[in-house]
């Protein structure tokens, strides 16, 4: 990571079978959780969690490879259309039909 901020709070994440590890700086810009039918095979759940950063800041990302905590929380659920219909969504946050 290029122009890394020494005072920014780094965060570890890894793969599933813990072959990959990576560090990311706790600086994600939005974070929501989608509900379309491909996020909900690729994590084998009812939603996937999702966060953005500057590229330059991050080349691995998936949200919930992450074992530190970030501070950011989701703001909002997207594709709730296609959500799974045997998951009830029960916070406050936005929700959207796509994206």
């Amino acid at each position: 990571m290029t122009g890394a901020d020494p005072t920014v709070r780094m965060l570890a994440g890894r793969c599933e079978c813990k072959a990959v590890r990576y560090r990311v700086p706790d600086a994600f810009l939005y974070a929501g959780n989608c509900h379309c039918s491909n996020c909900r095979a690729g994590t084998d759940s009812a939603f996937k969690p999702f966060a953005g950063i500057e590229r330059d800041k991050l080349e691995v990302v998936a949200m919930g490879s992450l074992v530190d905590e970030p501070i950011i929380r989701p703001t909002e659920h997207i594709f709730v259309g296609s959500k799974a219909p045997w998951f009830e969504i029960v916070d406050d946050l936005p929700q959207s039909e796509e994206y």
